[in-house]
């Protein structure tokens, strides 16, 4: 995950059964958050904005993989359309400028 930034557009991983997709998108955090290296960010937008809330078991792996020191960031425009601002337990509000400034340094890895 070296030098990769993690764009995280969903709370429930592939398509089909919503309560499988989030079990995957948990294994799918909890694994890397045991990676080395750790990825430079994640960045959530639309849907994943709603895995960085305790409805989410993703959401404890993702604060665990920003106590490492990895920017956990939630897109603002998606964190107000969604009313979640109050309901955040990991990452930090940031814009979708700071998404392209990552982008234009970092290889974007897509998870949807």
């Amino acid at each position: 995950m070296d030098k990769k930034v993690i764009f995280l557009t969903t709370d429930s991983l592939g398509n089909g059964d919503t309560e499988l997709g989030a079990q995957l998108l948990e294994t799918f955090v909890n694994l890397l958050k045991q990676r080395q290296p750790l990825p430079v960010a994640v960045f959530c937008v639309n849907r994943g904005v709603l895995a960085l809330t305790e409805q989410s078991f993703a959401s404890l792996h993702l604060k665990e993989l920003q106590d490492k020191g990895v920017p956990v960031l939630a897109c603002g425009t998606c964190v107000d359309y969604y009313q979640i601002r109050e309901q955040l337990v990991a990452g930090e509000v940031s814009s979708m400028g700071h998404f392209m400034e990552l982008a234009e340094k970092y290889e974007v890895v897509t998870i949807a």
